[in-house]
């Protein structure tokens, strides 16, 4: 008798234990989260989850789940009425899913035949810091590189330095104002909604949010990019490979 309810005591201290942790101390295992979102997830987000009646989730920053945590809460609480929450997982269950859910979106190492110490001194020399911001250094509207390596493969880096303008990211509209006095600008669009517009300015750098109403014109250039074009008059094919060797490293260092 004594040895059976020792038993049930230790059972439900372990229970509680498990019940009490966190879903972000929870330890993830990416064999369990696969198998879960291949059963349960892909039917909305496709195998491998490169999208369906969901979003695709192959890419390293997810709109409405910016860092683990709120994945974690996504996962469990659900976005009704699309997407249900998984009240039948536990924390670990979750966890799991969330970490595989992060491992779609992170490209792995290639092996490249370009050199990454080379391809520093190319991204100096071409002046990308005055577009593009790396590990805290640089300024401009461009896209950030510094976690541009676990993000997009190197086939994805040449095409978007050979011709960016086949190469651009989902969200990315390049957008052209007048204002009243025709002062006509250019920019990249932060934000829109029915009465107002805002852009990140080519020229300087700064968002500027308009009034429709106080614009005389509005142009949206789709298919175009603020970035000129690299041919290879432009940047030599072995340039260009020393550039992408260094971008694919660009992993989210701090340095």
């Amino acid at each position: 008798m004594r040895s059976a309810t020792r038993f049930l005591l230790m059972a439900w201290s372990c229970s509680v234990a498990v019940a009490g942790q966190s879903a972000h101390e929870a330890v993830a295992d990416l064999a369990i989260g696969r198998k879960i979102f291949e059963s349960q997830c892909a039917v909305c987000h496709g195998q491998g989850g490169t999208g369906g009646r969901g979003p695709s989730l192959t890419r390293a920053t997810l709109a409405k789940a910016p860092d683990d945590a709120a994945l974690r809460n996504l996962i469990k609480e659900g976005i009704l009425p699309e997407m249900p929450g998984s009240w039948q997982l536990s924390v670990r269950e979750i966890a799991s899913v969330g970490a595989y859910v992060r491992s779609l979106g992170s490209v792995k190492p290639e092996a490249l035949t370009g050199d990454a110490a080379r391809g520093a001194a190319v991204y100096r020399a071409k002046g990308c810091a005055g577009c593009h911001i790396l590990a805290g250094q640089g300024t401009g509207h461009g896209p950030e590189l510094t976690a541009i390596g676990a993000k997009r493969n190197a086939a994805y880096l040449r095409a978007s330095i050979r011709t960016p303008a086949e190469s651009l990211p989902d969200d990315y509209l390049l957008v052209e104002v007048v204002a009243n006095g025709g002062r006509r600008i250019r920019g990249v669009r932060a934000n829109e909604d029915p009465f107002s517009l805002q852009l990140r300015d080519l020229a300087k750098g700064q968002f500027l949010t308009f009034r429709k109403t106080d614009l005389t014109d509005v142009r949206y250039l789709d298919q175009q990019s603020s970035m000129p074009a690299y041919p290879d008059k432009a940047l030599s094919d072995t340039d260009l490979e020393d550039l992408v060797a260094y971008l694919a490293g660009r992993r989210g260092e701090s340095k």
